[in-house]
């Protein structure tokens, strides 16, 4: 769970929005005393679709064909 004061909530709600979205509770306090808990409101609809969406890139992914390229190389290409 992820601590913010009440002055970052009202300043930086999309913050708030992304760590919801991410499925992090936020607990919101004032002067360190805590007010409230935001959690996120994700229906199980949404769970299994999303679910699903992730097992078939990672399907997709495994029956790729493997590069050639490693990555030590990209790396030490990068860096010159």
């Amino acid at each position: 769970m992820k601590t913010i004061p009440l002055r970052s909530l009202l300043r930086e709600p999309v913050k708030v929005k992304r760590l919801t979205r991410s499925g992090q509770s936020v607990q919101v306090t004032d002067n360190g005393k805590p007010l409230w808990v935001i959690q996120p409101a994700v229906a199980k609809e949404d769970e299994e679709e999303r679910a699903r969406a992730i097992d078939e890139l990672l399907d997709e992914v495994l029956h790729s064909p493997r590069s050639k390229v490693s990555a030590a190389d990209l790396l030490e290409q990068s860096r010159r």
